[in-house]
């Protein structure tokens, strides 16, 4: 495997962090490939704005799929935009690993995701869902929760976790084409003893490297609808 983990979570000393070592450890025990976007560590600003780009499509108004696609067609985008699309571009297998915050990612993820995953580079042109540009890769979240296990059930007072995490699971890794694997829980690590941590960190290695075996999430297919996007019947 070649593994891209981008990794959101500010303390070094984190469960996170903890969890992309034991990631690593593991992928280096088994001769795996891995980079590892340390997004705090790198600075990286999570702002999309005209700094993403050394190209201009329209100095009138910015209209970022336009700038995008043009960057695509000229290598115009920033450095650190184009970096990270080296990466994920590289890699089989994407990883993002984080602390759920009010429901979803840290804005430095959201932000990576808004500014790396770009028009004409990354989606677009009738690319997406399973015909999207990055398909025959696979991707999956790391995530640790601040409640129990009990709070993300079907009937929990936080809402299903698969509920919360669709937004990634299907929005962002389904659109762009990669396959999705089920996502790793560490139900709040904040809070449990170091048996249960270990437990945890044993258990996310066991994960990573199962990846190529793992039965991925079976999202609805774009031949599954018709011409205006309704789901097409059976019989």
């Amino acid at each position: 495997m070649k593994v891209l983990i981008v990794h959101a979570h500010h303390e070094p000393a984190s469960f996170n962090a903890a969890l992309t070592r034991a990631a690593v450890e593991a992928l280096d025990g088994q001769g795996h490939k891995h980079q590892v976007s340390d997004l705090y560590a790198m600075g990286f600003d999570p702002v999309s704005d005209r700094r993403n780009f050394t190209t201009v499509a329209d100095p009138g108004f910015l209209k970022q799929q336009v700038e995008e696609a043009h960057a695509t067609e000229t290598g115009g985008f920033a450095a650190d935009i184009a970096a990270e699309q080296d990466k994920l571009l590289w890699c089989d297998t994407l990883i993002f690993q984080f602390p759920l915050w009010w429901f979803g990612m840290p804005a430095i993820l959201k932000g990576w995701a808004d500014r790396v995953l770009a028009a004409g580079k990354i989606y677009g042109g009738g690319r997406w869902y399973d015909n999207g540009m990055l398909t025959g890769r696979r991707a999956m979240v790391s995530v640790t929760t601040g409640g129990p296990e009990s709070m993300y059930s079907p009937t929990g007072l936080n809402g299903h976790i698969d509920t919360l995490l669709f937004p990634i699971n299907h929005g962002i890794f389904y659109f762009t084409g990669f396959e999705v694997l089920p996502p790793h829980i560490s139900w709040g690590p904040a809070h449990a003893d170091a048996a249960t941590r270990d437990a945890y960190l044993a258990s996310w290695q066991q994960r990573v490297l199962a990846i190529p075996d793992t039965e991925p999430i079976r999202y609805p297919r774009i031949a599954d609808y018709d011409a205006t996007y309704r789901l097409r019947t059976v019989g």
